[in-house]
């Protein structure tokens, strides 16, 4: 585990300087398609702006960004300086060069700094840091020129020809034996990034396209194995792979199908065999892109396509799709392992959101201190290793789940790793990046999933929030009422208004639909809503399940119909036969109770509901009586 996170860190680090320079590689290579002799638009004079890019901006930006990621903006500065002294240099295109002189810029000025941190006296803070950094600069630029940039070319040049050789051999392809287990261990950003394209920069000096650009970012496997998920599979997980099919092929998020490798193994042969087609082809057709592309979309690899290389890397694409979806239809069809699949990741994810915490969290939430966990959540951080793809999803899938709850005090957004905020509470992320994730902010909740795409997840995460947050309400909503010696239980009767019309006993639906729509009407013949907020319950039930557990669905509408609300109330409506609510066979609602909120009142409403049902004979006696002032003395009895 240790090993494995030093160098998912080191990948990491390296994709860091590449990223966020990312547009500046689509700016090149978008010019380099449009005004090269070869391309759309020839243009000899505008052709002149293409070097220099190459050649002196990228290596520099990357320099800085390295620098800056060792040492902040003083490492940023002296790490462009040395990296000067290696371009000039060397004749060849040097990032690799610039992802080695600008974090050891950093390192240096870092050093310099931790040595006089306290020694330089006041006033003279502004001179000791520009001439140090102009002395040290000198120096650094010198090595970088007679030393470090030589050794880099050297080493590129060895690199060169040993693939040179491995090609000549027709043993490229077998690369995927070592690139496709490692990207769904995460380690994606590091071989597309640290790897890849630094070794395409080199080749497309030469041969103005590069096959290394479309190795790692082909969507072709990834969409074999989800499309195989998605007709071939049985179970929860499988029926989103669908959704994720779409987001991988156009959207180039690769990550999202790696918990379906990662649930079925063998999957992985597949995505090996795939990737294996997709190299061949493109070594036999001489196929490429003239750029880094990021993310890995089929939109991307088109706009990076030169026009004489469209057949050879769509066919590329294509062949390696057909053979990944096939092979892994076989294992659907003849599977390795006998024994019945289940997706037992996903539903105890589902069921228990606490899966990534460690063990000293889990024996702190099994000491009664669960309610502590979540009620004071503020800001919410969904993040993956590079802090685009997967975790943008997440967090827009959890945004908008908040939202529908009316959790409006929340915030979602989305990072890498490695810039996780100080002061969030709680973070999100894969089950192997957890353990990273954890050495980056180890004073805060780590929460692990296994598919940023699992909406069972998110709504057992909402569940809990609402929980816990009511909770913590209805506490200060009755210490509140304690200090201005008012009745707190007559101020919950007086808000929710409930009596006998607000109860109706032995209620009979065949799905859940008609179970809304029943509650629904209640609402509007006691006036809480407008016949359109009905339709709004059943809208919001299509965004996710309502249904809470314990026998218990919570119908209400969209926030966007808030306006159809004339006032606060509740309906309790008994199904003795039950009603399927939720997606598994037994989650089965015999109370079902609709909730018409104005304002923020729905955390009052939520939190009498909870409070009065959190007894298991209680909600059994609930569930079969006959008798409307019994349902009436447990409820008033809780507030």
């Amino acid at each position: 585990m240790l090993t494995k996170s030093k160098i998912q860190n080191f990948g990491s680090f390296l994709s860091s300087m590449i990223i966020p320079n990312i547009s500046i590689f689509i700016t090149w290579g978008i010019m380099t398609s449009l005004f090269i002799p070869l391309g759309w638009q020839p243009n000899e004079m505008l052709a002149q702006l293409i070097p220099p890019i190459i050649f002196y901006l990228l290596p520099i930006l990357i320099g800085y960004t390295g620098g800056r990621l060792i040492a902040g903006e003083r490492g940023g500065v002296i790490g462009s300086i040395t990296t000067i002294g290696m371009i000039v240099s060397t004749h060849t295109p040097m990032l690799l060069g610039a992802m080695v002189a600008g974090p050891f810029g950093a390192w240096v000025i870092k050093k310099f700094d931790e040595i006089v941190k306290n020694k330089i006296k006041n006033g003279f803070e502004m001179l000791v840091n520009n001439f140090s950094i102009a002395i040290i600069g000198i120096f650094l630029i010198i090595i970088s020129f007679f030393l470090i940039g030589p050794s880099i070319e050297w080493s590129s040049n060895v690199l060169k020809s040993l693939v040179k050789i491995i090609i000549e051999h027709n043993l490229l392809p077998l690369i995927a034996i070592i690139v496709e287990p490692a990207k769904v261990f995460f380690l994606n950003n590091i071989i597309n990034h640290g790897i890849f394209s630094p070794l395409g920069i080199q080749e497309i000096s030469e041969n103005k396209s590069s096959l290394f650009f479309l190795i790692e970012s082909n969507p072709g496997p990834g969409l074999g194995i989800l499309m195989a998920c998605f007709y071939f599979g049985k179970g929860k997980l499988y029926q989103s792979s669908g959704a994720a099919a779409i987001i991988q092929f156009l959207g180039g998020v690769h990550e999202i199908y790696f918990p379906y490798v990662l649930i079925k193994p063998e999957l992985m042969i597949s995505l090996i065999l795939g990737s294996m087609t997709n190299i061949f082809m493109l070594v036999f057709f001489k196929g490429g892109l003239i750029s880094a592309i990021s993310p890995g979309s089929i939109l991307s690899i088109l706009a990076m396509t030169q026009k004489n290389l469209y057949f050879a890397n769509i066919f590329s694409i294509l062949s390696s799709f057909i053979v990944s979806f096939i092979s892994a239809f076989l294992f659907f069809r003849f599977p390795l392992n006998k024994i019945k699949e289940t997706n037992g990741l996903v539903n105890k994810l589902s069921k228990d959101i606490f899966n990534g915490l460690d063990k000293n969290q889990k024996n702190k939430i099994d000491n009664q201190e669960k309610h502590i966990f979540l009620k004071n959540v503020k800001k919410i951080i969904v993040a993956c290793d590079a802090g685009m793809g997967s975790s943008a999803i997440g967090a827009s899938i959890l945004q908008k789940k908040i939202k529908d709850a009316n959790l409006e005090n929340i915030c979602v957004s989305n990072c890498s790793i490695h810039s996780l905020p100080k002061d969030a509470d709680l973070i999100i992320t894969h089950q192997k990046l957890t353990y990273r994730a954890k050495k980056y902010a180890p004073n805060i909740y780590h929460i692990s999933l296994n598919n940023f795409i699992d909406n069972d997840f998110y709504d057992s995460l909402i569940k809990k929030l609402i929980k816990d947050i009511s909770c913590k309400n209805d506490i200060n909503y009755k210490n509140s009422k304690i200090v201005n010696n008012v009745d707190s239980s007559q101020e919950l009767n007086n808000l929710f208004q409930l009596t006998e019309k607000n109860i109706f006993l032995n209620q009979n639906a065949k799905n859940k639909e008609e179970a809304i729509s029943i509650v629904g009407q209640h609402l509007v013949n006691q006036g809480y809503v407008k016949n359109s907020y009905v339709e709004a319950m059943l809208e919001r039930e299509k965004i996710s399940s309502t249904w809470i557990g314990e026998s218990i669905a919570l119908p209400h509408g969209t926030i966007q119909a808030k306006d159809n609300i004339l006032k606060t109330g509740i309906i309790f409506c008994q199904f003795p036969k039950g009603v399927r609510f939720g997606e598994n066979v037994d989650d089965i609602a015999y109370l079902v109770i609709g909730i018409a909120a104005k304002n923020n009142e729905h955390i009052m409403v939520v939190s009498s509901i909870t409070n009065a049902l959190d007894n298991k004979d209680v909600i059994l006696k609930l569930s079969n009586t006959k008798n409307i002032q019994e349902v009436l003395f447990y409820l008033n009895e809780k507030k």
